[in-house]
């Protein structure tokens, strides 16, 4: 189904309460499975949330085409990357009578929301971000598909070590949860490391001008950014132009934008991901979503962000064809759904995502990729 034949939001859509949103409807007429997400369609994250979209799309798209399956729909409401926005979607979503959340593109959202979903007793799937705040006990009916940042800062700690790096800059969002700040000084605290500068920014500022000036004035090794490709690239692109020799180092959830913004400027980092490399053609994952996203439209590439919201959707699929089966075909209800996840074992085809009663992280798959100045990813 190519991407022109998917349903805007008109009479049917509004009429069932989805103000503003877009309901992508993939199959023909019978059982539907519908699921809702808050993305940042616009504003300074707009590329990441439309990536995570796409990729649930190409996958909800791809098994409503199997003969005798359900329909599975998506309901997508923009919140700009404003957490409050999220949380008032998600609460839209769960009126609306969706069976699970899923791909939400902000931790801070995601978090802001948590009380709605543990009272509604929804599951919240897949978020697009390693945020340690809906990743503790009390994060009653979040499922993770992808690594939490405990795991990316770990990986990168020894990799600054395993470098001989000392002198150290973290760069970070101010409304993030202060778990995430926690775990990267953690991780660097338990190879002896205590960063020069620490410095909270605005994903939305103007400038990131003073923020360089102190990031040079400190003559670092190593930049770490925990933050949305817009203010990294900016950052780096002023530290570049002022010559600066030491690295950078990102965490996923400066996603695919990141790198594409690099490599237009010939400029280079190294990365963390949270899914296999889009370049991995071995992969079964990887090549079938390339194929599912060729086949939503051709305007829709394959990279890291659009693998990660794929790879939500292939695991949502996965979880309601269980509910159903074990409901005999009836509608799924939320406490259904959870129900199916708690318990689900999926291989994706290199990738395995596997949850267990009492443990919703399921995958701790991080893999460091250095990105050069042509794109390519190595190492």
């Amino acid at each position: 189904m190519k991407r022109r034949n998917m349903v805007l939001a008109g009479s049917t859509a509004l009429a069932a309460g989805w103000m503003g949103g877009i309901s992508h409807s993939l199959a023909a007429p019978g059982s539907v499975v519908k699921f809702g997400q808050s993305a940042s369609l616009t504003g300074g994250q707009a590329s990441y949330g439309r990536d995570v979209r796409d990729g649930i799309i190409a996958a909800f798209a791809a098994a409503s085409a199997v003969p005798g399956s359900p329909r599975f729909e998506l309901v997508t409401l923009d919140d700009g990357g404003v957490k409050d926005r999220c949380a008032q979607n998600v609460s839209t979503l769960i009126d609306g009578g969706v069976s699970a959340i899923i791909g939400l593109t902000s931790g801070a959202g995601a978090e802001a929301c948590m009380p709605q979903v543990t009272s509604s007793q929804i599951a919240l799937l897949g978020t697009a971000s390693g945020n340690m705040g809906i990743r503790s006990g009390a994060s009653n009916g979040a499922y993770h598909v992808r690594a939490g940042y405990d795991v990316e800062y770990k990986r990168m700690a020894n990799y600054i070590k395993d470098f001989g790096m000392r002198r150290i800059g973290v760069v970070y969002l101010k409304d993030t949860s202060k778990a995430n700040l926690n775990a990267m000084t953690q991780a660097l605290s338990g190879l002896s490391i205590v960063p020069l500068e620490t410095i909270a920014i605005d994903r939305n500022a103007a400038s990131f001008v003073d923020v360089g000036e102190k990031l040079l004035a400190a003559k670092l090794d190593c930049v770490l950014f925990s933050t949305n490709a817009a203010p990294a690239a900016a950052i780096i692109d002023q530290l570049v132009a002022a010559r600066y020799p030491g690295l950078f180092y990102a965490s996923s959830f400066a996603g695919q934008d990141l790198i594409d913004t690099l490599t237009a400027k010939k400029q280079s980092c190294i990365m963390s991901m949270v899914v296999p490399r889009p370049n991995s053609g071995g992969l079964n994952v990887v090549s079938r979503a390339r194929q599912d996203l060729a086949a939503v439209g051709p305007e829709v590439k394959l990279g890291m962000t659009t693998l990660e919201g794929y790879i939500a959707g292939r695991t949502a699929v996965e979880a309601a064809r269980a509910a159903l089966k074990v409901s005999g075909g009836e509608r799924i209800s939320r406490a259904r759904m959870k129900e199916s996840l708690a318990g689900l074992k999926a291989d994706l085809g290199g990738y395995r995502v596997e949850f267990t009663p009492g443990v919703t992280q399921g995958s701790q798959y991080v893999d460091l990729i250095a990105i050069d100045r042509y794109g390519r990813l190595v190492g």
